[in-house]
């Protein structure tokens, strides 16, 4: 980077949301929880979510990023406050997975409705998906290099988790 200055990792819990420019790196891990990047090319600024639930279904008071709608709406409030027009975005959608192989309820397919609020919110606002890894089975982690705009996302399925988590005596 510019100026001899590294670049910052940040990372993400469950909830919470990132706007910054080509200085970040935001990371973080999914289950069933979903993450959204946001990207505009030329400023070189970028959002990224790590929601829980798809919506809370009523009213409330001020937006919460632990809901995929309201974290959404979040990111997208910030980066208008920087003088970023969302349309001008791409996105990214990434997470969804089910966290327990085999069982026909998973907690009532909370994967598939946090991917399913992301898609159609995205869609409704105009900004263009480019890429999403969705649903399936595991864990993902996630590393979103706003200087580039890439997104590495590697999944970790159930099987796999448990032996190393086996192997460390954990």
């Amino acid at each position: 980077m510019e100026g001899g200055r590294g670049v910052v990792d940040v990372v993400l819990m469950p909830g919470e949301f990132f706007v910054g420019d080509a200085g970040y790196r935001p990371s973080t891990l999914l289950g069933s929880c979903v993450s959204v990047t946001l990207w505009h090319r030329l400023r070189r600024i970028g959002a990224m979510s790590h929601f829980l639930l798809s919506s809370r279904g009523g009213h409330s008071e001020g937006l919460d990023g632990r809901y995929g709608d309201e974290a959404i709406f979040l990111m997208l409030k910030e980066l208008v406050r920087r003088g970023v027009a969302p349309p001008e975005c791409e996105a990214k959608i990434f997470g969804g997975a089910s966290m327990q192989p085999g069982c026909q309820v998973d907690s009532m397919q909370v994967g598939q409705k946090n991917g399913d609020i992301a898609q159609r919110l995205l869609r409704e606002l105009g900004i263009p998906v480019v890429s999403e890894s969705l649903f399936g089975l595991g864990h993902r982690n996630i590393i979103f290099d706003i200087a580039s705009g890439y997104v590495w996302a590697r999944q970790i399925k159930p099987a796999i988790a448990a032996e190393a988590r086996t192997r460390i005596g954990a």
